[in-house]
């Protein structure tokens, strides 16, 4: 008997079984791989959708949409006149 017969009968049965194991199915974990793709891929969605959503965003309020937006839907109601709404719209202008 060699000095390493143990270490190989280890490895040969830990082979035998690790190849067994793969070919009949994978046992009990089979449905770990489907979800951990299906959730790769809502992250990497997610992620893309994040970073445009973010930057529309950005880009609507940098253009300054906010206070203008607010500015003409209330002079569309009516709860303001036109030269207030001018007024308002030339010290908008000037910030």
């Amino acid at each position: 008997m060699t000095p390493f017969a143990a270490e190989v009968r280890i490895v040969e049965g830990m082979t035998t079984l690790l190849t067994d194991h793969w070919h009949h199915g994978g046992g009990a974990w089979w449905f770990l791989a489907p979800i951990f793709w299906i959730s790769v891929w809502v992250l990497i969605i997610v992620a893309i959708r994040g970073l445009f959503w973010r930057r529309r965003r950005h880009w609507h309020w940098h253009n300054g949409g906010g206070a203008f937006t607010v500015l003409a839907e209330r002079y569309a109601r009516g709860e303001i006149d036109e030269a207030e709404y001018r007024q308002r719209l030339e010290v908008l202008k000037k910030q």
